[in-house]
């Protein structure tokens, strides 16, 4: 979203880049998944395609932000996903 400040003009609210270049940079890094039902897959980022179906490694799983179950592979239906989070 954009704001104008005092001048009138235009500032952005977040980073310009894209998200092919977002994805492209947190490949193999740690993240969270959070799905439309709320459960948060928390592991290392391997694939993502243009439906975002998405591959993790050494998964955790989180159920109302408590630790459910470990996964060594996890494939996630792109259509489950509610967003991608980069973990620091």
């Amino acid at each position: 979203m954009a704001d104008a400040d005092a001048t009138g003009e235009t500032v952005q609210a977040s980073s310009s880049k894209d998200p092919s270049s977002f994805l492209s940079e947190i490949h193999g890094a740690p993240i969270t998944v959070k799905l439309n039902s709320g459960v948060e897959y928390k592991g290392e980022l391997q694939s993502v395609d243009g439906y975002m179906n998405i591959a993790l490694e050494n998964t955790e799983e989180y159920v109302n932000g408590e630790r459910k179950n470990r996964y060594g592979d996890v494939f996630i239906r792109g259509n489950n996903v509610l967003y991608i989070s980069a973990d620091k």
